[in-house]
């Protein structure tokens, strides 16, 4: 195999893998979905970086993705400065605004995810704050690689936070339903991991390598 043959053979490997996912996760009804999310929301409060967090970096879910309503909401409700990602579709990377009410300052936008209302949100374009960043993915390792939906709009966002602020190391965490955690992963340079992976039954510290059970 040559050298221009490697990352296509990643991209095939990777689509591999969310295709699986994806459909795994869709076989999930409603009401499982629903009482997963709820665990999943829970354990993330609990975490130590969260709690001790000013300001968190979120997304809201769609489709059949652990659902982030309970966690945002929580989020408001302990004081937390809650900012949610607009995609820009002229510069393909994510605007950052602040989120103060789920119900007022969210519409449906690109693929029909909820984003801000740059009407009624206010922009945030210094991102040195951000304590607690919860990243949406389709599949995730123990050791913490992150397999997203191909666009590589968070990878971007992230390298932009760090290029931003060599000391800003926010907390990243992903939560996830226990059959989106996948053994190898393939990885590539400017893919991010995530510190934390979350599902309905375990709290996995990936740095670590470890997991603990609440």
């Amino acid at each position: 195999m040559s050298k221009n043959d490697l990352p296509m053979t990643i991209q095939v490997m990777k689509q591999a893998i969310r295709q699986r996912i994806i459909t795994d996760r869709e076989r999930l009804t409603a009401a499982e979905r629903t009482c997963l999310s709820n665990a999943i929301s829970e354990r993330i409060t609990n975490l130590s970086t969260y709690r001790t967090a000013n300001t968190v970096l979120a997304y809201m879910s769609f489709g059949a993705e652990f659902s982030t309503d309970q966690w945002a909401q929580q989020a408001l409700r302990d004081d937390k400065c809650l900012l949610l990602p607009k995609v820009n579709r002229a510069t393909k990377k994510l605007d950052i605004y602040r989120v103060t009410n789920l119900q007022h300052d969210l519409a449906p936008g690109q693929w029909g995810i909820r984003e801000p209302l740059a009407e009624r949100c206010a922009k945030m374009d210094a991102l040195q704050e951000v304590d607690f960043i919860l990243l949406p993915g389709v599949a995730f390792g123990r050791n913490g690689a992150r397999l997203g939906y191909g666009g590589g709009f968070y990878d971007k966002l992230l390298a932009r936070i760090k290029a931003e602020n060599e000391s800003c190391r926010p907390a990243l965490i992903a939560g996830a339903f226990a059959i989106q955690l996948v053994e190898d992963i393939p990885q590539e340079a400017t893919d991010h991991k995530v510190e934390w992976v979350v599902t309905e039954n375990e709290t996995i510290q990936c740095i670590a390598d470890m997991h603990i059970s609440r």
